[in-house]
């Protein structure tokens, strides 16, 4: 998938949130998962450092591929990220900026996101065909830094902060406005051993403060 295609796919433009449901595991996936896309989740990640995470994956693409785009999340060699390609995985997060996953990952046809920070990893990515840029960690800088490096990136890349991202329509308008497209979630949105009824409430939330930051 080309960088400038991702930002019309309808599960991004529907609700431009990436759920990180790290610490989930293999009994929990499918109740949360469903729970989620039933509130209008379509991008979902399992974080490699979450228990069996492969097993999740697994049986998260077999009973939701096709009501959402989800995948991996913390993969950060080659290795890691050919084990997710055996599930039939259609997203690939990373932490780092990793040029040979992501290569790997754009030429099996996945939506990419690496982590960046940097215009030198930034262009980087786009380079290796990366879907749009994950910044992270978000918390460590303003939105003025992601405003800076969004005046030389191409308008039709998807930036996506993550780390830190609360349900607060003012953090995400000011993100927004400084160029952020879309975000990533996650423990303020899914915490391991978490009830549905809580699931629902945080889903609901951030939902809620994406739909009010564009005011």
């Amino acid at each position: 998938m080309l960088p400038e295609q991702f930002i019309n796919e309808d599960a991004f433009t529907s609700l431009p949130l990436v759920a990180i449901l790290r610490g989930i595991t293999p009994e929990e996936i499918i109740p949360v998962a469903t729970t989620l896309i039933a509130e209008g989740y379509r991008l979902i990640e399992v974080p490699l450092n979450s228990p069996n995470a492969l097993i999740s994956i697994t049986h998260l693409v077999k009973e939701l591929g096709d009501q959402a785009i989800v995948g991996a999340g913390t993969v950060t060699n080659v290795a890691h990220l050919e084990s997710v390609l055996a599930t039939g995985a259609r997203l690939v997060v990373t932490p780092n900026m990793n040029p040979e996953v992501i290569r790997r990952a754009a030429q099996c046809g996945c939506v990419t996101l690496p982590g960046v920070m940097t215009a030198t990893e930034a262009f980087t990515a786009l380079e290796c065909g990366a879907s749009g840029l994950k910044f992270f960690p978000a918390d460590s800088v303003e939105p003025r830094y992601l405003k800076a490096l969004r005046a030389v990136l191409p308008t039709q890349v998807a930036c996506l902060p993550v780390g830190g991202i609360n349900a607060d329509a003012k953090q995400m308008a000011d993100f927004r406005q400084a160029g952020a497209n879309g975000f990533g979630l996650g423990s303020g949105l899914y915490k391991p051993g978490m009830d549905l009824e809580q699931l629902i409430k945080n889903a609901r939330q951030y939902r809620d403060a994406w739909a009010l930051s564009n005011n």
